[in-house]
């Protein structure tokens, strides 16, 4: 699956105290890999899930519609559509509450596996240098909250409005997680003029990216690689509608780029991706490579695919 659509994605209300709202698991419906985006929406008064910090994984939120409040460490912050939440790894407790008028926002993580090592027989979890014991109690989200949600804090730069992060390309790309403070994965909005094409048509090595549609219509376009001794591709071989509500996920390593051309209406999305400093992103149409990590962009003058194993 590469394209999915959060109106027929499987969602529902998780039968728990400790969690809020309905979930639609839009990254799982558009086939992603090691990344995920959940679409949350909560009642007026709902709270998304227990206050919680991840050890390894950074979360970036965009709100949809409606407003609330965030809550981290004890304070909390309003928030409102157009706004961008950075939730660094092991940095403050967080939640959210919706308002008066309910609350949709998109959650957006990488998907870490945790370390350590589990011993079965003695019901132990090894997290070096210490250890926690597993399987006693109450699962977690069954317990019961208690948590206070004082007047809002003026807000802290992890959030951060869409209107007031300067955009770039004359102000169709606006890079609204960096300007929050994300460091191992970014959200970027973009609003593409009416029939505009997007980045260029490439793909990712190590890094996997995710679009949500936000408004608009356009087409995303899949390309192959040029083959061994013929020219690069002047036409994509695949051509896939999407409108607001489309979700198209990119894993890595597919050697099958992508870009988005907007319709007549103009076309508005999310780009959600990673930053791995070992990726290689390849642009088919001009036969170019890019290390990312070094920041150095080359030309192929002789390309050659090896499936198996590499001539001696």
């Amino acid at each position: 699956m590469t394209v999915g659509h959060w109106d027929e994605a499987q969602s529902g209300r998780p039968d728990r105290p400790g969690l809020g709202g309905r979930w639609t698991r839009l990254g799982e419906a558009a086939g992603s890999r090691t990344v995920g985006v959940n679409r949350i929406q909560l009642d007026p008064g709902e709270v998304s899930t227990p206050a919680h910090m991840h050890g390894a994984d950074e979360e970036i939120f965009f709100v949809l519609a409606g407003s609330g409040r965030s809550w981290q460490d004890g304070a909390t912050y309003e928030i409102r559509a157009g706004d961008c939440l950075v939730h660094r790894p092991l940095g403050k407790a967080h939640t959210l509450r919706a308002g008066d008028d309910g609350l949709d926002v998109l959650a957006y993580g990488q998907r870490h596996r945790v370390g350590g090592a589990y011993l079965p027989k003695v019901g132990i979890y090894w997290l070096w240098p210490t250890w926690a014991e597993v399987g006693e109690g109450a699962n977690p989200f069954d317990r019961e909250q208690h948590l206070d949600w004082p007047e809002p804090s003026p807000r802290p730069d992890s959030i951060v409005h869409l209107d007031d992060v300067e955009g770039s390309f004359g102000g169709v790309a606006k890079r609204i997680g960096a300007a929050a403070g994300a460091r191992q994965t970014g959200l970027n909005w973009v609003a593409l003029p009416p029939n505009e094409e997007g980045a260029p048509p490439h793909c990712h090595s190590a890094e996997e990216e995710m679009f949500v549609v936000l408004d608009g219509e356009g087409t995303l376009e899949l390309w192959g690689g040029p083959q061994p001794g013929e020219p690069p591709p002047t036409e994509p071989e695949e051509r896939h509608p999407v409108r607001r509500g489309s979700v198209v996920a990119r894993p890595a390593g597919t050697r099958i780029s992508h870009c988005f051309r907007a319709g007549d209406g103009g076309l508005t999305y999310l780009a959600y991706g990673t930053r791995e400093s070992n990726d290689i992103c390849y642009y088919p149409r001009s036969n170019k490579v890019f290390f990312r990590g070094l920041g150095v962009i080359a030309r192929l003058e002789l390309l050659e695919y090896f499936d198996g194993e590499p001539p001696h």
